[in-house]
């Protein structure tokens, strides 16, 4: 039997290339994708076309509506920055989400046998998320052995973070490597009423430049009339 792992697979090219890896370890993937009512439905269409791609055995979207928090640009009526990759923790930031969302990864993980989760975080280019740290993971991945039972019962329970060291560019040309279409991907904030990026966002600023920067073109669908910051 194939060892299995839940992908934490939000649709952007991150969870795109965790996926794909784990498909290349020779994992049986189980995907989940949180609906947390953000902004845009773009991306989970975006994580359900990935999930096709790395032929997940299952793929769960779980609707969990964190507008009823608010408190970030992706849960409220809050302007998405669009003035380039600032200092400190942008408002974009959803309070506490990787934490419920690797909480609830790991649930879905006891009930279907995998001992490793997957979470495409990383922290060199990115926004500056605490919750993307490695701190944060290391005692996360403390949490899910004193947590589960799995864990009680001597099995060791893994977050992995594949990405945790990586540029953009890095994750750019793994993609490529593993010849997965990451045009498939969507990664920004605030897209379009035709669904294409805003070019403007950090997220489509530091995708569009990891690719630049690993000498790839740019798959990226912009928005009518949008050319990328």
């Amino acid at each position: 039997m194939k060892k299995k792992a839940v992908i934490l697979l939000s649709g952007g090219l991150d969870s795109m290339v965790c996926a794909g890896l784990a498909r290349e370890a020779g994992y049986e993937i189980h995907a989940l994708t949180i609906d947390y009512n953000q902004r845009h439905r773009v991306e989970l269409e975006a994580a359900k076309a990935i999930a096709a791609q790395v032929g997940a055995a299952e793929h769960v979207v779980l609707p969990l509506d964190l507008t009823a928090f608010g408190g970030s640009a992706l849960t409220a009526d809050i302007d998405v920055p669009k003035e380039g990759v600032g200092e400190g923790i942008p408002v974009t930031y959803v309070p506490a989400r990787n934490t419920v969302f690797l909480s609830l990864c790991l649930a879905y993980a006891e009930t279907r046998g995998a001992n490793d989760i997957f979470i495409g975080v990383n922290s060199l280019d990115y926004s500056g998320y605490p919750d993307c740290r490695p701190d944060f993971i290391a005692q996360f991945e403390r949490l899910a052995q004193l947590a589960t039972k799995a864990g009680d019962e001597g099995q060791v329970m893994r977050i992995r973070t594949p990405l945790q060291d990586m540029t953009k560019a890095d994750i750019a040309r793994e993609a490529h490597r593993l010849g997965m279409d990451a045009g498939l991907s969507h990664s920004c904030y605030d897209p379009g009423p035709d669904g294409g990026a805003c070019g403007a966002c950090d997220s489509c600023r530091l995708r569009h430049k990891g690719f630049v920067e690993a000498g790839l073109p740019d798959p990226t669908r912009y928005a009518e009339g949008v050319e990328p910051a």
